[in-house]
């Protein structure tokens, strides 16, 4: 049978990821952590450029064969697993026959679709890792009397990138009210409502930018980080938690993902932008009456 090693190289990533995590709350440093997740994404969207979508997506859907199949025999099915025209839709040969049924409209929309279809996927996953990467360099380069038209600037284009990358991504979802392997149009809405809590949160980003309101703005790119990463890593994550837990009903574990993944990076990057306001606290306490002492 055919084992597919890139899907094992995912695996030993995401657990040497896992454990930058543990160490980076231990250390109260997230850089390493943050890198490493960001070379992740790059190396799964870089894919669809280099391999076209077909290929890439039979390779994304390999990720989650091996945990939805857990427990069940190989011709054993469940209501959210499908199997695929000659098993063209995994990289793990005839190891898994059937897979998880999104991945199967997935795999069959852009095999069968029409090209336009496809250029505006390639436009969503370009633009939007673009942004996704510049995000993070204005994060760690605020805006300060040095570099302040530099970091308007990127914003700017960081901004562009998104827009055409949520535009892309809400005209894809237009067509999934009709793919009942994704929850028809529940699928759609979650889709469209991950959109506006991306694109809501880089507005007030840009709006307070504008306004002068400095501290209000970085709160308001944190959150905006946070709904990217959630978009991107905690809808994939959840999918690998939820799929064997829910494939007893088809669009579940889908449908989960796509409605709450946003809102919780939203909630988990706010929650570690509060811990590192009061962990700062004594610090800016002990500093003060030096200060004092000194005038």
């Amino acid at each position: 049978m055919t084992i597919a090693y890139d899907v094992l190289v995912v695996y030993a990533a995401l657990a040497l990821w896992a454990v930058l995590l543990v160490v980076g709350v231990r250390k109260q440093s997230y850089q390493t952590f943050l890198g490493f997740g960001i070379v992740i994404l790059l190396f799964l969207n870089i894919r669809y450029f280099i391999e076209g979508p077909p290929a890439a997506i039979a390779f994304f859907i390999g990720i989650y064969d091996v945990f939805d199949n857990l427990g069940l025999g190989r011709e054993e099915g469940a209501p959210a697993l499908a199997q695929c025209v000659d098993n063209a839709c995994t990289v793990w040969g005839d190891r898994f026959v059937n897979h998880p049924s999104w991945g199967v409209a997935f795999h069959d929309r852009f095999l069968n679709g029409p090209q336009f279809r496809t250029n505006l996927l390639y436009t969503h996953i370009g633009f939007n890792s673009i942004a996704f990467v510049m995000m993070h360099y204005q994060l760690l380069r605020p805006g300060r009397a040095g570099n302040r038209q530099r970091h308007a600037l990127i914003g700017r284009i960081s901004f562009l990138a998104l827009t055409l990358g949520v535009f892309t991504a809400v005209w894809l979802a237009a067509e999934h009210h009709s793919v009942g392997e994704y929850g028809g149009t529940a699928a759609m809405l979650g889709f469209w409502s991950m959109a506006a809590f991306v694109y809501a949160t880089a507005i007030m980003g840009v709006r307070t930018a504008r306004r002068g309101q400095v501290a209000e703005h970085r709160k308001w790119m944190i959150r905006y980080a946070g709904s990217m990463w959630g978009s991107f890593w905690i809808f994939r994550v959840m999918l690998v938690v939820t799929g064997p837990l829910l494939r007893n009903w088809e669009t579940a574990s889908l449908l989960l993902s796509i409605w709450l993944s946003a809102p919780l990076g939203i909630l988990i990057a706010e929650w570690f932008r509060v811990r590192s306001v009061r962990n700062s606290a004594p610090i800016v306490a002990k500093r003060a009456p030096m200060s004092v002492a000194g005038r």
